[in-house]
């Protein structure tokens, strides 16, 4: 045995060596090495020390070749994405996954310029701008504007969530279940995208000064339609009319019970609406968690008005937007929507079994 090895490596080298070959050979040719040392008699301890595999690596593959699917040629297994990069592409990818700020720049987001300019200071390699660009879309990724998501951090989150699905999935015939929230009217048009001329820019005219308008609405969770109402302020008293607007369109003789999904927004706590609740007692309001838009949803009624209605719009009077507003409102629907998935994750599952449980809800 000799004395001292030909190269010495320090053990973090080694792991991050042994990563890029875990990442660059893929099954077909670590099954040729395998077939090959077993074909010499190595046991499967052996080849799995020596390939830096598993065992379990060597027994699969030879079984394979014993039931007649091994081996195949390299053009029917696809490599994986990182086996076919170049060098320069997986550091791109690597820079695409941190912040700008963390190499220095005062950035808040990659620019194919900074990119470029980042692999040439950090790496060497002169690329160009419109290279980093055709790359990036080679390899999937395009340039959008990124989507807000909100905190979704209320400690009752898995309960409340729990209580609206089991009041859908139990609601009596005689009971009628909406989700309420509020929506603003600008005549400042939101800007979104539509086809238009290549090198060329549509110019959307935007108002002097904004004037906004606001909108309460419920939608039926059983039928898909929209009760709303339209208020120059977004207050306890727009909320109160939505109430009105909600119980005249439910009576009595048909209805019992009414319960109204809402957000923790102030409004629909104020005083003046608990002291109007208790004059109605057929009416509940059942709480979202804090912070969980997609738990309601009416959003997604709300979004189709402003795609319809609102975005790119040319209105000059702010009258004639809220009568588009309308007029959509009138005409298209129902808005039959189901549930979000967030309402069928396990632990909203396992709660909603627990309510289903004579003996929890008894003590509850």
């Amino acid at each position: 045995m000799p004395s001292h090895t030909i190269v010495e490596l320090p053990a973090d080298e080694q792991a991050s060596l042994l990563r890029e070959l875990r990442q660059n050979r893929y099954g077909y040719f670590l099954g040729l090495h395998i077939l090959l040392l077993c074909a010499q008699g190595r046991t499967p301890s052996e080849i799995a020390a020596f390939l830096f595999c598993s065992r379990s690596s060597v027994y699969r593959t030879v079984k394979s070749y014993r039931q007649g699917r091994f081996p195949v040629t390299p053009q029917e297994e696809e490599p994986p994405l990182l086996v076919r990069l170049l060098p320069w592409e997986r550091w791109l990818l690597s820079l695409l996954g941190q912040v700008p700020r963390v190499f220095g720049w005062c950035r808040t987001r990659w620019s194919c310029a900074t990119l470029a300019l980042e692999l040439q200071m950090r790496r060497g390699y002169g690329l160009s701008r419109e290279t980093i660009r055709r790359t990036l879309h080679r390899l999937g990724y395009v340039w959008k504007r990124a989507r807000p998501r909100a905190r979704d951090n209320d400690p009752e989150r898995v309960l409340r969530l729990a209580r609206i699905r089991f009041l859908i999935e139990t609601l009596p015939a005689k009971a009628a279940l909406f989700f309420a929230d509020e929506m603003d009217i600008h005549l400042l048009p939101k800007i979104g995208c539509e086809w238009m001329r290549q090198g060329a820019q549509k110019e959307i005219d935007t108002p002097g000064i904004n004037q906004k308008s606001h909108l309460a609405g419920a939608l039926d969770y059983r039928t898909g339609e929209l009760l709303h109402v339209i208020g120059e302020r977004k207050d306890r008293f727009l909320f109160l009319n939505l109430l009105e607007e909600i119980e005249r369109a439910c009576p009595a003789h048909r209805f019992t019970r009414i319960y109204v999904v809402v957000d923790n927004f102030k409004i629909h706590k104020a005083r003046a609406v608990e002291q109007w609740l208790e004059r109605h007692p057929r009416l509940q309001l059942v709480w979202l968690p804090n912070y969980c838009p997609q738990a309601n949803p009416i959003e997604r009624a709300f979004a189709d008005v402003h795609d319809k209605c609102t975005r790119n719009h040319q209105r000059k009077c702010l009258g004639d937007l809220i009568g588009d507003v309308l007029a959509h409102l009138q005409v298209n629907g129902p808005w039959r929507y189901k549930l979000s998935r967030i309402y069928y994750t396990p632990e909203i599952t396992q709660a909603v079994s627990e309510l289903s449980n004579p003996i929890y809800s008894l003590a509850a």
